[in-house]
C-alpha cells in the first residue's frame, strides 16, 4: 500500500513539471515585438487605414478634431531632425504628421515605411510662411519655396504617440 501512494505521489510531481502551454494573447505579444515605439507607447490595435481617413477629413471643418489611431505609410519626413512626417491617404492626399509638444522625434530615414500615429486629426489652414517653413525642413529648392504663395487647407495630425514597422 506504501509503495502505491508513493507512486502515486511521484507520478503527480512528474505530470506537473510537464511543460504546460498556456494560451497567451499571441496578437498583442507579436505586434509589440514587430514595431518600435517612438513618444507614449501605445498598442496597435484598432488602428484606422489612412485611406479610409479620408472621407472624415473631408467632412471636418477647420479647428474641428477627431481622437483616433491610423495605420500608414510615410511619404515624406522632416530632414533637420524627424519632427514631422507625411503619412498619404490616397493618391492626392496626404496627412501632416506632428508631434505632440515636440516631445519626440522619429528617424528621418523611413519614408515608404509603415506607422501606427495615435493622436488628434484635424482640419486646419497653413500659412504661407509656414508651408514654405515644412518645404525648407523637406530640402525643397529655393525656386519650389518661391512657389508657395497662398495658405492652404491641410489635413493634420497631432500624434503622441508613433509605432513603426522596421
Amino acid at each position: 500500500m506504501r509503495l502505491l501512494i508513493v507512486m502515486f505521489i511521484s507520478a503527480l510531481l512528474l505530470n506537473s513539471c510537464k511543460k504546460q502551454d498556456k494560451t497567451l494573447d499571441t496578437d498583442k505579444v507579436v505586434a509589440k515585438k514587430d514595431y518600435v515605439s517612438f513618444g507614449k507607447e501605445i498598442a496597435p490595435d484598432n488602428a484606422s487605414i489612412a485611406k479610409l481617413m479620408l472621407p472624415t477629413y473631408t467632412s471636418m471643418k477647420v479647428g474641428d478634431t477627431l481622437t483616433t489611431k491610423m495605420l500608414g505609410t510615410v511619404t515624406e519626413v522632416c530632414q533637420a531632425k524627424g519632427c514631422w512626417m507625411k503619412l498619404q491617404l490616397d493618391a492626392d492626399h496626404e496627412v501632416m504628421v506632428r508631434f505632440k509638444d515636440y516631445g519626440f522625434f522619429v528617424p528621418k530615414d523611413i519614408k515608404d515605411k509603415q506607422v501606427i500615429v495615435n493622436g488628434l486629426a484635424f482640419l486646419e489652414e497653413l500659412s504661407v510662411e509656414d508651408q514654405r517653413h515644412y518645404a525648407q525642413d523637406a530640402g525643397k529648392s529655393e525656386e519650389e519655396l518661391a512657389q508657395i504663395t497662398q495658405p492652404k487647407r491641410t489635413y493634420g495630425f497631432e500624434a503622441d504617440g508613433v509605432l513603426l514597422k522596421p
